[in-house]
């Protein structure tokens, strides 16, 4: 199979011949060779008819040499040559400033499938930008890392709880190439103010969306720190959001990151294992002991006692957005006055905005810390945009 990148080199670069270029990417943006967009754009420009004139940073860097959380800086690519603007800095958002000159942006970076993977609300603002100052937008489509069939969570982000985590109304699992996000975003008016921009998707050729990562024959080039593998995708919301509550440990810091949870306090780790894997809702996992030390982090130095979970059947495991709340429910049952949930309110603030809702852990809470029938009916993608989703599928 090819990826946008192959695609668009295939055709001579034809949609971007006599224009100034502007290319939002990071490590992820290779071919199938390794080779960096940035090289690939930058090589056609010097020999092509149109110019590589400036490179836009999300979350983590041009290169990748940025941790999570940490601004990024403007600057100049060392390899190129080529201005590098900052979009998670002062702003992330291209300005005006940033975008003079340049007659079209082209993005290329590769998602993990999950909403509140920031490259996705980096998409939108670009494209926001884009609109308003009248300048194309060419996707370059890639995989999704989870299949193309996948689709979990509640699409609604309620009113307070809008962020660079939650920006726009898709499940948190949405089950869509980066390309099919962008039709959709601009189609169904989802960018910010209803503006639309000029959108180019160039779509990959040979990929399915039954398809497993393996199943593409490409590398893995590690889309942050933490997610060094393909699996790890699989991984991250299942666990990502107990992550952000301070009182679980999920292997971030480990050699295990979004693989455990784990936290000093639970005394019986192999109980904890026995109760997970009885959960018929769990099926498709297997959940063993497991004890360590993170190397690094707010646990670093400090024994953790917990699970490591296994992805043991893809088909089956439909659950993985709520593997979080089930462990905290026989979390709850073992240690009923350890509640994971009793954590500072800036992280639960964090937690809910994550979700999109508070109502989750509202009704988990207020259910004695139990999963309930109206909680999955929650997370539950509507019908609605499950229709609306079909229009924008490319494969």
């Amino acid at each position: 199979m090819k990826t946008g990148i192959e695609v668009l080199r295939d055709s001579g670069f034809e949609i971007l011949q006599g224009k100034r270029v502007g290319l939002v990417t990071n490590p992820t943006g290779v071919d199938s060779r390794l080779v960096p967009t940035v090289d690939i754009l930058d090589s056609a420009a010097r020999t092509g008819t149109f110019s590589l004139a400036a490179l836009y940073g999300p979350e983590h860097g041009i290169r990748g040499n940025v941790a999570a959380g940490e601004k990024v800086a403007s600057g100049r690519d060392p390899s190129t040559g080529v201005p590098v603007f900052s979009l998670y800095g002062a702003t992330r958002k291209p300005t005006p400033q940033m975008l003079a000159g340049i007659d079209v942006l082209v993005f290329d970076i590769q998602d993990i499938g999950t909403r509140s993977y920031t490259y996705l609300s980096t998409m939108g603002r670009v494209m926001e930008a884009a609109a308003e100052n009248g300048i194309p937008v060419v996707v370059l489509d890639r995989p999704n890392p989870l299949g193309g069939e996948r689709v979990e969570g509640c699409e609604i982000v309620e009113p307070g709880f809008v962020s660079f985590v939650s920006a726009y109304p898709v499940p948190y699992v949405h089950g869509m190439t980066v390309g099919e996000l962008a039709r959709m975003l601009n189609g169904e008016k989802m960018l910010r103010g209803g503006v639309r921009c000029d959108l180019t998707v160039v779509p990959m050729r040979g990929w399915r969306r039954e398809m497993a990562w393996g199943e593409c024959g490409l590398p893995w080039v590690p889309t942050s720190p933490h997610i060094p593998t393909p699996e790890s995708a699989f991984y991250y919301p299942a666990t990502g959001t107990a992550g952000e509550l301070g009182t679980l440990n999920i292997g971030v810091g480990y050699t295990l990151p979004f693989r455990t949870i784990a936290a000093p306090w639970i005394s019986d780790a192999d109980a904890l294992a026995r109760r997970l894997n009885a959960l018929p809702e769990l099926a498709g996992f297997r959940f063993r002991p497991i004890h360590y030390s993170p190397f690094y982090g707010s646990g670093k130095g400090i024994e953790q006692h917990g699970v490591q979970i296994y992805l043991t059947d893809r088909a089956t495991a439909s659950r993985l957005t709520l593997v979080p709340f089930y462990a905290m429910q026989e979390l709850a049952a073992l240690y009923p006055d350890r509640r994971p949930l009793a954590a500072a309110e800036s992280r639960l603030a964090m937690f809910d905005k994550v979700l999109g809702t508070d109502r989750m852990r509202k009704m988990f809470v207020g259910a004695g810390c139990r999963v309930t029938p109206q909680m999955a009916a929650l997370w539950r993608p509507s019908e609605t945009f499950l229709a609306t989703r079909q229009k924008y599928l490319l494969y």
